[in-house]
């Protein structure tokens, strides 16, 4: 059998934005992934379905696999021909314990590598606005465990010559020894008045910041109940942290908001609310499929010469009607007969996508301005091919039929519900809380008003919705939503400009 391999992957400090090139591309080959309490769960979702995926985290004195047994099932994995990812929080060689098992992988005679990752000491400052260097007040830094080897006699840590010898101090894993480490600094001679910082949780969402000074924050981490994990800086840099905080003060930092598109199309959603700050729980109330009967989408297709124009009402109905045009050995070409109507600029872009320009985009982007800008295009003795989901609303062939034209309504793909919410939305709903759900149609506010179940009411009463245009915003207030934002231009650009100003509004 072929020896396996193994790389042992820094997975950053927690911002999933924050992994490697060749991290990414690690964890998309891997057979097996070997994980941390500290890396990002986002970071999963690269992961191939086929590979296997083994917790090993270790938060503090909780230890789910001592490192005796992780050193093993490493050896044991690549041993057996895997390519196996040993995924590391931070850097696999700055106090991750990289060293050790890379030891172990050369006495068993398995190849590794090592890819580097943004370790927190230099990562967390930077997103609390501290620099951990600046020509004013420091050129020196120093990294150091704030939790050495318990077996050890006696601290290795030169306290006498690191107090005074180095301008900042970053201290890792050092919340639960945080009264000794500044007790045997002041000892040593730092100033008592040095400015001090902890930070928990950097580079997420949740990243909280306790400012003092050598004296007296640990008193403050104790008072404010302060827990790990958490970095712990020392330094007149710390004082910069006053104009440099640029993280924390996004609009939307903090907040929880629930998203509700599809897996495939949320990134789109979750990527801007992220950037604004906001901790996104992605809950999808749709899957989409294939519709249950492809004659009628077939013989349209075949038959494109019979049709004026061909009106799509979504990027989804884009995706599927190429998809299903090259299941039949065609492409782009094809479309040539009809004229192309776009509900909306997300879905004109999408033409783009095959390397077609939509014909017709209406001002208002809902079904009855497309409407409007079709009649205004005369649809008398006109023949239109109306391709969308299975599920979607009557205005449009109802309306156009009204004002003379012919039209014949094709299934391209169908919307159902998935069985049950990902376990992070429960979690969230139950724990955490969330600060706002988004709805981008009438079907995700449906089909989440039935996986809520039993919770329903009380998510009702307790999380304001926002909506991407009026129709959503409709079905969400028939159904008992407490509907507080409604984009103006009835895209994701414009429900994000919406979200930002209503959390601008309640700071």
């Amino acid at each position: 059998m072929n020896k396996g391999k193994v790389f042992l992957v820094g997975a950053g400090p927690g911002d999933p934005g924050l992994i490697t090139v060749k991290a990414a591309e690690c964890l998309r080959r891997a057979d097996a992934v070997v994980y941390d309490f500290l890396a990002n769960p986002q970071l999963l979702s690269q992961v191939s379905d086929k590979a296997e995926m083994i917790y090993v985290g270790k938060s503090g004195a909780d230890h789910t696999m001592p490192q005796e047994q992780i050193n093993q099932l490493i050896v044991d994995l690549a041993s057996s021909g895997k390519t196996v990812v040993r995924l590391k929080g931070g850097d696999p060689f700055i106090f991750g314990r990289g060293g050790e098992e890379a030891e172990e992988l050369i006495a068993a005679g398995l190849p590794f590598e090592v890819v580097p990752g943004i370790t927190s000491a230099i990562a967390v400052p930077a997103y609390a606005g501290i620099p951990l260097t600046h020509r004013s007040h420091t050129s020196t830094v120093g990294f150091i465990t704030g939790h050495e080897d318990p077996t050890k006699n006696e601290s290795s840590i030169a306290w006498d010559k690191l107090a005074t010898g180095l301008g900042t101090l970053v201290f890792l894993m050092g919340v639960k020894n945080l009264p000794n480490i500044t007790a045997r600094l002041i000892a040593a001679g730092r100033s008592q008045d040095t400015p001090a910082a902890l930070i928990r949780w950097g580079t997420t969402s949740r990243q909280a910041t306790l400012v003092g000074t050598l004296a007296d924050i640990a008193d403050k981490a104790q008072a404010t109940g302060f827990k790990p994990p958490a970095i712990f800086v020392v330094g007149e840099v710390v004082s910069l942290r006053e104009t440099m905080n640029w993280f924390e003060t996004r609009p939307l930092f903090g907040r929880r908001v629930l998203v509700t598109r599809t897996r495939e199309q949320a990134s789109g959603l979750s990527a801007g609310l992220a950037a604004l700050g906001a901790s996104v729980i992605e809950c999808p109330t749709i899957r989409i499929t294939a519709p249950a009967d492809w004659s009628a989408v077939d013989e349209a297709l075949d038959n494109l010469t019979g049709f004026d124009w061909l009106v799509l009402t979504s990027p989804n109905g884009v995706d599927w009607l190429f998809r299903r045009l090259r299941e039949k050995g065609r492409d782009a070409r094809a479309l040539a007969p009809v004229k192309l109507a776009a509900i909306g600029p997300a879905t004109a872009r999408k033409l783009e996508d095959f390397g077609l320009n939509a014909d017709l985009l209406p001002e208002e982007f809902v079904a009855e301005s497309l409407v409007a800008a079709l009649k205004a295009k005369g649809m008398e003795g006109k023949r239109i091919l109306l391709a969308r989901a299975a599920e979607a609303r009557a205005v449009l062939p109802e309306d156009l039929a009204a004002a003379g034209a012919e039209v014949r309504e094709v299934a391209l793909y169908q919307t159902l519900p998935p069985d049950n919410l990902p376990p992070e939305a429960l979690e969230a709903l139950d724990q955490d809380g969330v600060d706002l759900v988004t709805f981008t149609s009438s079907s995700t506010v449906t089909n989440m008003a039935v996986l809520l179940g039993e919770r329903l009411e009380a998510f009702k009463s307790a999380v304001p919705a926002a909506c991407i245009g009026p129709i959503t915003a409709a079905t969400a207030r028939e159904a008992g939503f407490n509907v507080v934002v409604e984009g103006a231009e009835y895209t994701i650009e414009g429900l994000l400009g919406a979200v930002e100003d209503y959390f601008r509004s309640r700071r």
